[in-house]
C-alpha cells in the first residue's frame, strides 16, 4: 500500500468527529460505538486516536483459529487488513490479539468489526480538523514526521 492512516497525538483536541464520520459512513448513524477509529483518553489528559495500522504481518490474522481462507486476511495489493464477517465462528481471539485495541465488537451485535480504510479513502482522516489523522504516503512517514509536518 502507498498510503497509511498516521496518527498524531498530540494534535489531537477530543472533537470526535474522526468517530462520528466513521460511524456515519460504515453504519448510516452518529454513534461512537459503530466507530473504526475510537479517541482514547488517559489519565494524564491526552487525547489518542485509535486506529487499524493494517500490519504487514497482523497478529489477529494470526490468532484467528478459523482453518483455511480467515475472516481476517492483509489483500496484498491495497495492503488493508479486512475482516469478512461471513466467516467469522465469533471467537474474539482477533480481538485480544491485536496490539493497538483496533478489533472492537459491536455492543448490539456482538460482532467484530475494524477499520478498512473506507476502501483507501478514509472518512476519519478526511475529516479530522487538527491534523490528528492523516492519510498520508508510506515513504513520507518519516520525514515528514520528524519535521513536524504529519
Amino acid at each position: 500500500m502507498s498510503k497509511k492512516l498516521f496518527s498524531r497525538p498530540a494534535l489531537c483536541v477530543n472533537c470526535r468527529i474522526c468517530e462520528m464520520s466513521c460511524a456515519l459512513e460504515k453504519s448510516g448513524m452518529f454513534n461512537p460505538v459503530k466507530a473504526r477509529v475510537w479517541i482514547q483518553h488517559n489519565k494524564k489528559g491526552q487525547d489518542t486516536p485509535m486506529i487499524c495500522r493494517h500490519c504487514l504481518s497482523p497478529p489477529c490474522e494470526k490468532a484467528c483459529p478459523v482453518q483455511g481462507e480467515k475472516p481476517i486476511r492483509r489483500d496484498k495489493e491495497s495492503g488493508i487488513v479486512r475482516f469478512f464477517l461471513l466467516s467469522c465462528i465469533g471467537c474474539y481471539e482477533c480481538v485480544k490479539a491485536c496490539p493497538f485495541g483496533a478489533m472492537r465488537v459491536d455492543p448490539h451485535t456482538g460482532h467484530v468489526f475494524k477499520c478498512d480504510l473506507c476502501e483507501g479513502d478514509p472518512e476519519c482522516a478526511k475529516w479530522c480538523p487538527t491534523g490528528a489523522l492523516q492519510f498520508v504516503d508510506t515513504k513520507t512517514i518519516g520525514t515528514l514526521s520528524s519535521a513536524g509536518k504529519v
